[in-house]
């Protein structure tokens, strides 16, 4: 058993477990091997026993067949090729976890594509790496001897375990940096170990947003997605989590689709003789990921593009394979923000026809996916820029006019590539204003809606406090909009008299005062009839007719009198009409 075997025993916690459900944050600091402290924070701790060691930073190669004595050196990995790469860096960038804690009730399956130098796609099959038989597997890995015309072969990774990771590690010299970027969801590119006329490493880690179904797996069908527990992730499509977590999956409730996070990893080393491709798909229960076996048949059916055909035929440069990966990603990403933007289309209608303040929050999650989505699309846009010019050093060896037409065809290729991510770019855009004018439409709604209740309260105010006097048929009704005001009003006003009352300067109350309670009512009763006079002057709706001019008004008194003489002569006159013809009779 290794050293980090021996010293790595993880004990997650229940709270760790959940957290590990989360997409994780990228910590871009840790991307690179430009870095020169990997895994290494501010605050943490440097290795002293890794300072003070004498043995050389950079350890000589091994050629895999004087390793076996001491069981491979693949065993150590990653200290034994990278010696500044301490156990409690390799813990913390989770490779270690990666190492330890696997799934080891499932075999690991690589699955491949072979290009050969005519530019035909073939696939050769898949190696089952089973647990318990690691020398047997590191012996295919090691030992296994390609075709003389391979140029490509592509390798996809499913249930990655520790052991294939170490192996696939040593026998390739990948730089770890590979792995935690992989493991830890850190979008990432960088060359390694460029050698002119030889070859170079280059690694390629991206987020890209895809649409799925939001059906997925309900009904027993096998999709095209690794997703075995469908409760982990509804619980995580709450309306609270998708505020808080912009990792998670977005819901469009419109067409029941679900946009998620995909993540893209690709390690590419380029020989002048033969190449080889390395792809990395995480095994999540808990988030739906691209397959191996489904990103495999894609890239093997690129290969019968006519198109394409011809550029794997005029060109020796691997990096073309590479190239059909990324057009994975841009046909997700397209698809994707096509449903979005039905999406959005969607709720510009429900905000027409409703004001429901649950679409102002519902918006503002999408608002908050959306820009991240943006800055995601930036990201893509630099990792096609850096493939266009990062130069394959193996083309040296090939004569002068290959090099120029394959520079040109790469060029070209990244081209087209950047102007499907401009045009992407373009509709994030322009869907953000739409986004911006739906939620101002929202909120135009609402204020509008509370422009209307507060004009009503207004008017039931106005006529609570003044009431409407009403004379229909010569009856006298006093209308209250608002019973429970009046009510209340009742009951304080006589109070309110009252105290009112006492509080008078008069000699009665307060003899040492000049006014009297007969200098009150001259005062208060012809102020109060001249204020009962205007009110219902301007509220006379009832006793004259619309369009009556203001003068008219002014002489309601008259017009109330008349009304009440016509209301006793028509009572009287009432009283003298027989109730029968019996009672004519009678008479």
């Amino acid at each position: 058993m290794s050293a980090l075997h021996r010293r790595h025993r993880p004990n997650y916690t229940k709270e760790f477990e959940e957290e590990k459900k989360r997409l994780p944050t990228p910590s871009h600091r840790h991307a690179a091997p430009s870095a020169p402290w990997p895994w290494v924070d501010i605050h943490d701790n440097i290795d002293p026993h890794q300072l003070e060691s004498e043995e050389p930073p950079v350890p000589d190669s091994c050629d895999h067949t004087t390793c076996s004595e001491r069981g491979g050196c693949w065993r150590g990995y990653p200290q034994s090729l990278f010696p500044n790469w301490t156990t409690a860096q390799v813990e913390k960038s989770k490779i270690s976890d990666a190492i330890v804690n696997y799934n080891k009730d499932t075999p690991c399956k690589i699955y491949h594509v072979d290009v050969n130098n005519s530019g035909f796609f073939t696939s050769p099959g898949m190696a089952k790496m089973e647990e318990g038989k690691e020398e047997e597997s590191w012996d295919r890995i090691v030992h296994t001897e390609r075709p003389q015309d391979l140029r490509v072969r592509a390798l996809f990774l499913e249930n990655l375990s520790g052991p294939v990771l170490q192996m696939l590690g040593a026998k390739y010299d990948i730089e770890p940096f590979f792995w935690s970027s992989s493991l830890n969801w850190i979008p990432s590119r960088y060359q390694e170990n460029p050698k002119a006329g030889e070859g170079d490493h280059i690694t390629i880690t991206l987020t890209f947003l895809k649409s799925m179904d939001g059906m997925y797996n309900r009904n027993g069908s096998q999709s095209t997605h690794s997703l075995t527990s469908n409760a982990t992730i509804e619980d995580r499509l709450t309306l609270t989590e998708q505020m808080i977590d912009t990792q998670a999956p977005l819901r469009l409730r419109s067409k029941k689709r679900i946009l998620v996070l995909d993540l893209l990893s690709v390690h590419l080393i380029r020989n002048k003789d033969d190449s080889t491709i390395i792809s990395y798909h995480p095994t999540m229960s808990y988030h739906p990921v691209t397959e191996a076996s489904y990103l495999r048949d894609r890239i093997r059916y690129a290969g019968q593009s006519v198109y394409w055909q011809l550029i794997f035929r005029n060109s020796p440069d691997p990096t073309f394979v590479l190239l059909t990966y990324v057009w994975h990603a841009l046909y997700a990403w397209d698809e994707a923000l096509e449903h979005l933007y039905n999406h959005i289309c969607w709720l510009e209608t429900k905000v027409i026809s409703t004001n429901d303040m649950i679409l102002t929050q519902e918006l503002h999650v999408i608002r908050a996916h959306h820009l991240h989505y943006s800055s995601l699309l930036e990201d893509f846009q630099k990792t096609v820029e850096f493939i266009k010019t990062t130069r394959n050093p193996a083309m040296d060896s090939v004569s002068k006019s290959e090099q120029e037409s394959s520079a040109k065809l790469l060029v070209r290729e990244c081209d087209n590539l950047l102007s499907e991510i401009d045009r992407l770019e373009l509709g994030s855009r322009m869907q953000d204003r739409r986004l911006k004018n739906v939620m101002n439409l929202v909120f135009s709604s609402v204020n509008i809606q509370d422009s209307k209740r507060m004009q009503q309260m207004t008017e039931a105010a106005v006529k609570d406090s003044a009431g409407t006097l009403i004379l229909y048929d010569s009856w006298f009704i006093t209308d209250h909009s608002d019973k429970q005001i009046a009510y209340l009003t009742m009951i304080f006003l006589p109070s309110s008299f009252v105290a009112a009352v006492f509080g008078m300067n008069i000699q009665d109350l307060v003899p040492d005062t000049l006014g009297t309670l007969a200098h009150y009512f001259e005062v208060a009763i012809p102020l109060t009839m001249m204020t009962i006079w205007v009110v219902v002057t301007f509220q006379s709706k009832n006793i004259y007719p619309e369009g009556t001019s203001l003068l008219t008004r002014f002489g309601w008194p008259v017009q109330l009198c008349l009304n009440l003489l016509k209301f006793r002569v028509g009572r009287q006159s009432d009283e003298n009409i027989p109730m029968s013809t019996k009672d004519v009779s009678n008479s």
